[in-house]
């Protein structure tokens, strides 16, 4: 449950640094650094949420549930007719 959390204040975190950003781009002066400092902060926001993702994958934390890698769940068994 501490992951989710974690992810959804990640994501949160990227929206809001994109609409500080969209306003800066705005309402900044043209010589202005806080819409660079803002896609900095979400940049690193990004690949720390991907960091934290594939960490959480390879430890076991998160599985994939995709029907394409596990075909033999929830098929029901053909039988053959002659």
């Amino acid at each position: 449950m501490w992951l989710k959390t974690i992810i959804v204040i990640f994501l949160i975190a990227i929206i809001v640094s994109l609409a500080t950003g969209f306003y800066f781009l705005l309402n900044d002066k043209s010589q202005s650094k806080r819409l660079l400092t803002s896609l900095k902060v979400r940049i690193t926001l990004s690949v720390l949420l991907m960091l934290l993702i594939t960490l959480a994958w390879l430890h076991g934390d998160i599985t994939s549930h995709a029907p394409w890698l596990h075909p033999d769940k929830g098929q029901p068994e053909q039988h053959q007719t002659k």
